[in-house]
């Protein structure tokens, strides 16, 4: 297969070496396990977190005369997945024979599709940035395609002082492998691939992408080249299984290459691993080729064919995935770019973002979610699945503020207490009094008392116009907050001679 390389250097993503510039080339092979409740083909248990070795039916433990049965649902899952990556679904496609050797794989062989994937090309738009101007950049990464294929067990080295342990619970568990296109140029590039590749795969429930369950890992290809010289010798980092890890396995695989090449030596094409501790890859083996393999059609699995009417009505039922959505909240709620891309990166999140945008301004929703919901969450460690604050009660909140209820410090102040205590916002608002103040007399009598306690402030703000947000900000500080802020500033205006300019 020839891949054409259809990216030009960019001067940005270059990295500097001590004999020039080299550019990176990255490609991922991400895999992905199946939503389903039973395995690629057997009806044993995909439950995480069993006890070792409860969850193997005789197929997955290779005893002979079992014969491998295809599960439905996993093909279905794989379908969804390549719609929901603009991808070429193949009507027909082929069960392949991997033969290799691991005490883990039960078998001798893992059951897999090479020729004949049931998916072909597509395309995951990413977003990198935001720059310093908060511009995004958006990038087509291609897909060279998805198949499906059966994962293995699990060795387990540290169980004893003198042999291994073997755990087959993961044995015959359904994979999707989605191999990318050699599109990528830096290690932001590929966290920002991975981050959208899962949220799409969140947001079509083919795959939990929780990689720290082992249910979404990649594998890291890297080879560096001089800009616009041919592809270098690459090197395939296996199971790396969190975003972080990725960019830190390629800026450190990208650098020991440079300073080999640099040198005078040559790349040898190589299976490595990441050791997050000391942030460096180390070889594992010599890297296979296809031949290596020995692949072949497995004969106890009929080749895998379904019409156009079970593509159409899989296509029918995708639910809307983010760049739909992140479009769709610009445009009909006026949304900038970036807090778009912020809200529909999570499937959750974005749902909780549009409760509480119902019937209200949908910037002011935003600014809620991310600035204050986001950050508290952030802070205490939490997903916005566990959130102490419903969309209602944020909506509530909003609403407050909207009517003249309360004012923006007040609804921090506010938030605070739901976060913490619970409670319906309006009640808490009168029974707490915490409404704000609105009666010019109050405001005015507050405003007089700081003026006479601040006579030089005085005559510096009515020199310079701008100061007199000072004593907005004084008021506001003797009020508690409670006093309305636009009254107060037109009464500091008014009681200063302050003309406002037009």
């Amino acid at each position: 297969m020839t891949i054409v390389d259809t990216r030009t250097p960019d001067p940005k993503r270059l990295v500097a070496g001590a004999t020039g510039d080299w550019e990176v080339i990255i490609g991922l092979e991400v895999h992905a396990q199946v939503t389903s409740a039973a395995k690629l083909f057997s009806g044993a248990s995909t439950e995480f977190g069993a006890a070792p070795n409860a969850n193997v039916s005789l197929v997955d433990a290779a005893m002979p005369g079992m014969l491998p049965v295809i599960n439905a649902e996993c093909v279905r899952q794989a379908v969804r997945t390549g719609l929901g990556l603009k991808a070429k679904i193949n009507k027909r496609s082929v069960f392949d024979r991997k033969n290799y050797f691991y005490p883990d794989l039960p078998q001798g062989y893992q059951i897999s599709q090479f020729k004949d994937p049931i998916v072909g090309e597509g395309m995951i738009l990413i977003s990198v940035g935001p720059d310093r101007q908060g511009n995004f950049e958006d990038i087509e990464i291609g897909i060279e395609r998805l198949h499906l294929e059966q994962d293995a067990g699990k060795s387990m080295h540290d169980q004893h002082p003198s042999m291994s342990y073997v755990d087959l619970n993961r044995s015959g568990v359904a994979l999707m492998e989605i191999v990318s296109k050699p599109d990528m140029r830096s290690a932001d590039e590929a966290k920002a691939y991975v981050t959208k590749l899962r949220s799409i795969l969140r947001y079509l429930g083919t795959c939990d992408g929780n990689m720290d369950e082992g249910s979404m890992r990649a594998d890291v290809n890297v080879s560096v080249r001089r800009p616009g010289e041919g592809f270098g010798t690459r090197c395939e980092i296996k199971n790396v299984n969190s975003i972080r890890f990725v960019g830190q396995a390629i800026d450190s695989e990208a650098r020991r290459q440079i300073a080999i090449l640099e040198d005078g030596g040559s790349i040898d094409q190589e299976t490595r691993l990441f050791d997050p501790g000391k942030g460096e890859t180390r070889s594992m083996r010599s890297k296979e080729d296809a031949h290596d393999y020995r692949y072949f059609p497995d004969p106890d699995l009929l080749p895998l064919e379904f019409d156009d009417a079970f593509i159409e009505e899989l296509a029918a039922g995708l639910p809307e995935l983010p760049d739909e959505k992140r479009q769709r909240l610009i445009s009909d709620l006026g949304l900038s770019v970036y807090d778009a891309s912020i809200l529909v990166s999570d499937e959750a999140i974005a749902d909780y973002f549009e409760k509480v945008a119902a019937g209200r301004d949908g910037k002011a929703a935003a600014n809620w979610v991310i600035n204050d919901l986001l950050g508290a969450l952030n802070k205490s460690g939490k997903p916005i699945e566990e959130t102490p604050v419903s969309p209602a009660q944020l909506g509530g909140i909003l609403d407050l503020v909207k009517d003249g209820t309360i004012s923006g410090k007040i609804a921090k102040d506010l938030f605070e207490i739901v976060w913490t205590e619970g409670g319906d916002p309006k009640e808490l608002v009168e029974t707490r009094g915490m409404k704000q103040v609105t009666d010019t007399g109050a405001i005015e009598k507050a405003v007089d008392e700081v003026i006479a306690a601040n006579p030089d402030q005085v005559e510096k703000a009515r020199a310079k116009p701008k100061l007199a947000g000072w004593f907005v900000g004084q008021v506001m500080k003797a009020t508690g907050g409670k006093a309305n802020p636009q009254a107060v500033q037109q009464i500091v205006r008014d009681k200063l001679g302050i003309v406002e300019e037009d």
